[in-house]
């Protein structure tokens, strides 16, 4: 089994500037392909520190990837490190200068004198086209070991992974780790380990792990195998016992989608429009639904009724009841989603209310008090929730519990039509 390390670059990683997505992209990509992460680094930008991880990482490992400083300024220096470790000079390479004359030429503007350094390479090294930047990648095939060079900006190194590095890797012949997540809402992570837990003590290959998420269980099935095709034969027994166990709560097997994508993908089915009233969200459960592709053939729209005035002039809430139960109610949750749906004319409406804090609580509503509901067709089902954390994760939780008792309702419905 081949071994690769992942060497991220760049100072402004070191101090939090910037959150490190690629690392975990990359080693995710590797174990779909079976190939061992052996270790992950970050680096600054300077040229001893990253010569010092190259000297490293090559004695012990097959493929070193390395992530940023590929730019035109003077502290992007990586593939001059990676030239310099394996004594090589850099040459220009055609197809580079002119993949960046055409870059900006795209765009009406012209070079600095520095872009043209971007299309230095070591000698004897092949460049990966870059088709949303400047840079392009780097593959340097050595005696010791393959490096791959990559550009820092995740929307160029993932794009550039998936169509080029992928296949490279693939190429070299070690087989696969084919992997398939069953995603499950409405239990927790620790009934669900337990409901499968004679699955999990008596794995071998496919192994099966459980993952908490925000308001999710994740469980991924890992087969090792020749190919793709022997990996879903190993995989596929396993997964059917998962969801035979946990029924309605598996949302789904796919690795891409979103409990917003499988919701979308219900209403679809049950030819349902949708519409959302959001207080302390404010328009979080809207933005997760937009985010999916598709989602304007069912979304109709989404009101942000943070204050009562709000509540009662956009949805009708009633004044008498916002009097008597207050906002945070579940009577007001239950008016707010029956009016949403009424004006917006849609059949399934979400709503929340709560107190997100860190002001706001009482002793009677503290804070992390929340009313969700949702009415199909209809008829209002509303659940009262007590969250903790900081206001950022009430609204996160609120959010993501919002869309679970969305898709609870949904499914209900559907049984009563179909079954009833």
């Amino acid at each position: 089994m081949m071994n690769a390390e992942i060497i991220c670059v760049g100072t402004e990683l070191l101090l939090g500037n910037i959150v490190n997505t690629n690392a975990a992209f990359i080693a995710e990509r590797l174990s779909r392909l079976g190939i061992g992460c052996y270790n992950q680094c970050v680096v600054g930008d300077n040229m001893d520190r990253v010569l010092a991880q190259l000297k490293e990482s090559s004695s012990r490992s097959d493929i070193i990837i390395l992530s940023g400083g590929l730019g035109p300024t003077e502290d992007d220096m990586t593939k001059e490190a990676v030239a310099k470790f394996c004594r090589l000079p850099l040459v220009e390479d055609a197809a580079s200068r002119k993949s960046i004359e055409e870059y900006f030429a795209k765009r009406g503007s012209e070079p600095t004198e520095n872009n043209w350094k971007q299309a230095l390479l070591p000698k004897g090294a092949t460049a990966v086209p870059n088709a949303n930047g400047t840079a392009p990648g780097i593959i340097l095939e050595t005696k010791a070991c393959k490096y791959i060079l990559l550009p820092g900006p995740p929307v160029e190194l993932e794009a550039m992974f998936d169509t080029q590095i992928m296949p490279y890797l693939s190429s070299l012949g070690n087989g696969v780790i084919f992997s398939r997540t069953v995603k499950l809402v409405g239990v927790g992570e620790s009934k669900a380990e337990t409901m499968i837990k004679d699955m999990i003590d008596a794995q071998t290959n496919p192994t099966i792990a459980t993952y908490a998420k925000t308001g999710e269980v994740h469980i991924r099935v890992t087969a090792s195998a020749a190919d793709e095709k022997e990996g879903k034969k190993l995989v596929k027994p396993v997964v059917k016992e998962l969801k035979a166990r946990f029924g309605s709560d598996v949302y789904t097997t796919e690795e891409g989608v979103g409990l917003e994508e499988a919701i979308l993908d219900l209403l679809k089915a049950g030819s349902m429009t949708l519409s959302t009233v959001e207080s302390c969200t404010g328009g979080l459960i809207g933005s997760r639904i937009v985010s999916v592709p598709g989602a304007s053939d069912v979304y109709k729209c989404g009101f942000i009724t943070y204050s009562n005035k709000s509540k009662r002039k956009l949805v009708g809430v009633k004044k008498g009841t916002l009097d008597k139960y207050g906002a945070v109610s579940k009577q007001v949750a239950s008016e707010m989603a029956k009016g949403g749906a009424s004006v917006s004319k849609s059949d399934v409406c979400i709503s929340v209310t709560g107190i997100a804090g860190p002001d706001g609580g009482t002793e009677e509503k503290p804070v992390g008090l929340v009313y969700i509901g949702c009415c199909v067709k209809g008829e209002v089902k509303v659940k009262e929730f007590r969250f903790s954390g900081n206001r950022s994760k009430i609204r996160n939780l609120s959010a993501t519990n919002g869309l679970i008792l969305a898709r609870e309702c949904i499914l209900e419905y559907m049984s009563k039509v179909n079954f009833g």
